[in-house]
């Protein structure tokens, strides 16, 4: 029973928390995040331009493996 008449007497202590290991952890968590999102853009953009890109790439090769060699007379 003596400690239910201690219960709420005195000043309580507020304490600054320690903060560096939660600062920490979300500057980690957000460097990733910042991480994924930019490999998503840039998989977003290579998938989008995959098509023409190889369409550009097959028809370059073309002019240098054929039509090239055809027009120097080899």
């Amino acid at each position: 029973m003596r400690m239910a008449e201690e219960y709420g007497k005195g000043v309580p202590m507020v304490l600054n928390p320690q903060m560096g290991a939660i600062d920490a952890t979300v500057e980690s968590i957000r460097y990733r995040a910042q991480l994924i999102a930019r490999n998503q853009k840039l998989d977003s953009g290579v998938m989008s331009t995959g098509i023409i890109g190889f369409a550009a790439g097959f028809l370059f090769s073309l002019l240098m493996v054929i039509i090239l060699p055809l027009m120097a007379g080899l």
